[in-house]
């Protein structure tokens, strides 16, 4: 199957290399943009869930299902270069970043975990996944995605820009499948999410990812309440959570962010007919 006053830092953690490995110019075809969204529906919705079911979902969760919908409705935003020209994926996976602490070092770090067939699968069956792979993810008990990251942390920072550059090319200029050698088919899928609100922070844009080939990231900001202009041209309070999203402008367009804004504010404003009925039982 193919792929789809200076000292040295005393201890780089694997992000932090990877990062330096990563960006080396300001010169990039990066677009962006930000939706305020009100999430007063969605958390009637989120609280009626959990009430029933008694799974833990949050906004993080729902997010991924909406950014699946979102890449399904808009599939020329579901697509990465190759070869000088722009292919398009079968499948909406959505990447979401996972903060994690090291166990050896108490370094704080980053990791991910990928939501494959976002747009299709349950909401149930994300909440669960999530919930379960980002828990591995931080105690370090995700086989794959703990050797990838020691291996990082224990390669000398000149060399990690090189090797993050031949890995992209083989998974996605040859569109090799590598997993006999340890990298996982398509890591980092169609769209990357991170949730700087459960930090505390009202606003971010996130940078590309070159080697990635992921077109578009967004940053889902801290809820926030709000006055806004009602229909009565009074103000009311609104729950709102501000998304920041950053684009490949070869591929991506006004039009394509355009059409896909639309479809978040649909799925947030009324998420039972785009998400499904809340679950009988667990």
């Amino acid at each position: 199957m193919p792929n789809t006053e200076l000292t040295v830092h005393p201890g780089l953690s694997s992000f932090r290399k990877i990062a330096l490995g990563t960006w080396r110019t300001a010169k990039d075809p990066s677009v962006y943009g930000s939706l305020a969204l009100d999430v007063g529906p969605m958390l009637a919705y989120i609280d009626a869930f959990r009430k029933q079911t008694g799974k833990r979902i949050t906004l993080t969760h729902v997010m991924a299902k909406a950014v699946g919908l979102c890449l399904a409705d808009m599939p020329d935003a579901n697509a990465f270069l190759r070869l000088g020209n722009i292919y398009l994926r079968k499948d909406a996976d959505v990447f979401f970043q996972v903060v994690m602490e090291d166990p050896a070092t108490g370094q704080i770090d980053l990791s991910g975990l990928t939501i494959r067939n976002a747009d299709t699968k349950p909401l149930a069956d994300i909440v669960d996944e999530f919930v379960r792979v980002a828990d591995r993810v931080r105690k370090g008990k995700d086989e794959e995605k703990e050797s990838t990251r020691q291996t990082f942390k224990r390669m000398p920072a000149w060399i990690t820009g090189w090797a993050l550059n031949a890995v992209s090319f083989l998974l996605y200029t040859l569109n090799l499948d590598m997993r006999w050698a340890g990298l996982p088919r398509d890591p980092f899928g169609s769209a990357m999410v991170t949730n700087i609100g459960s930090l505390g922070l009202e606003e971010a844009y996130v940078p590309l990812v070159p080697y990635s080939r992921v077109p578009l990231l967004l940053a889902m900001g801290e809820v926030r309440k709000v006055f806004v202009v009602g229909d009565d041209d009074q103000p009311v309070v609104q729950q709102q959570m501000r998304v920041f999203a950053t684009f490949d402008h070869r591929i991506l367009d006004g039009a394509h962010a355009a059409r896909m804004s639309r479809k978040l504010r649909a799925v947030f404003a009324d998420p039972e007919a785009h998400l499904g009925a809340i679950p009988e039982d667990a």
